[in-house]
């Protein structure tokens, strides 16, 4: 695995090879009106063409203006569906003649998970049930659920639930049998510039005029993955999917000091303590998950464990076993992003 600091990045990687054909395709994603879910459409709208692109999403407000930016004129292919992934009947209805999925609706913020548990485990467990079941009955073809870095070895409610999810759809590509839906997952780390992201909370800091930047640790270290990368990401992982295979991107670590130190370097910082359900570090791939994970040039693929097939025919199409033991964690994490880089980054998470 390539190693030392990461000075291009964003750059050094941009996941868009392979990448799946969308074009003459029906896609659905849940979730649609997010960070992603905007990107997502965004990417879609620019590169493909598209039979269908619809927004599957709760929020009337939300779908409303994302219909002014993405008005039925210029993008014929634009379809808005209010649902809940907690419904799967209405799910069902939705995912008609659909050829691909992409499943991003979720309650992921850590504290109010903790606070509303069964909410969380309605959405984010119950909620993959239901896409996996109304795909298989529908007759989709590819299927990609988003993940989370806090779903490996998870010590958070959210965790715990996007880990349940994972197994979900890693056992899914089973269940739906010879000719059913191609599933699978990514899972990667912190996006730059996404509603809850702390760069923005920090840039919100510094434009109110704050005399420091709170920060919960000075050891604690995230994966950073931008916006594009991030869709790039799941186009590609769709390409190279056989089957139930969790996809992992090789990106870089930054520790939350330098990222304060990057936005604003004169402005001091004060400790806060980690925050309930919060991990000093990130883990993508556990130790554990060593024996079924495989290496790519730019991300590893950790495949179901139960589906020795799976890795195999990885292996024959070019990637590398990884060491017994591995684990891929952003304390050591040989790819460190420097202070200097974080511009670019930023500028790239805000490219269209």
């Amino acid at each position: 695995m390539a190693s030392g600091d990461v000075e291009q990045f964003p750059l050094a990687r941009d996941f868009r090879e392979p990448r799946l054909d969308l074009d003459g395709k029906t896609v659905l994603i849940t979730g649609g009106t997010g960070s992603f879910g905007k990107q997502f459409v965004r990417t879609v709208a620019r590169d493909f063409r598209p039979k269908k692109l619809i927004v599957f999403s709760r929020d009337e407000l939300k779908q409303y203006e994302m219909a002014q930016e993405f008005g039925a004129k210029e993008f014929p292919f634009m379809r808005y569906f209010i649902g809940d992934v907690r419904d799967f009947e209405r799910l069902e209805m939705a995912m008609r003649d659909v050829d691909v999925v992409i499943h991003a609706a979720a309650l992921k913020h850590v504290p109010i998970a903790e606070y509303n548990p069964f909410e969380c485990v309605k959405t984010n467990i119950f909620g993959a049930e239901n896409v996996v079941r109304a795909a298989i009955r529908r007759g989709v073809k590819h299927v990609c659920a988003l993940s989370t870095d806090k779903a490996a070895n998870p010590i958070n409610l959210y965790g715990a639930t996007k880990l349940c999810s994972d197994k979900i759809f890693s056992a899914a590509h089973a269940m739906g049998g010879e000719g059913g839906p191609r599933f699978c997952v990514v899972r990667y780390g912190n996006v730059v510039g996404s509603r809850g992201s702390v760069v923005p909370f920090f840039k919100k800091l510094i434009a109110e005029g704050a005399d420091h930047l709170p920060i919960t640790d000075a050891r604690m270290t995230r994966f950073w993955i931008t916006l594009p990368q991030g869709v790039n990401f799941v186009l590609s992982s769709l390409a190279m999917a056989h089957g139930g295979e969790i996809f992992v991107p090789k990106i870089p670590t930054m520790t939350t000091v330098d990222l304060a130190t990057a936005l604003a370097p004169r402005l001091p910082h004060k400790i806060i303590g980690i925050r309930p359900g919060e991990k000093l570090h990130e883990v993508m791939i556990s130790a554990d998950d060593s024996r079924a994970t495989v290496e790519y040039g730019d991300r590893f693929a950790i495949c179901p464990s139960f589906d020795v097939a799976k890795y195999e025919s990885h292996l024959l199409n070019g990637a590398a076993p990884v060491a017994d033991g591995f684990a891929y964690a952003s304390d050591t994490n040989p790819e460190r992003l420097k202070p200097e880089a974080l511009e670019p980054l930023l500028a790239h998470g805000l490219a269209a």
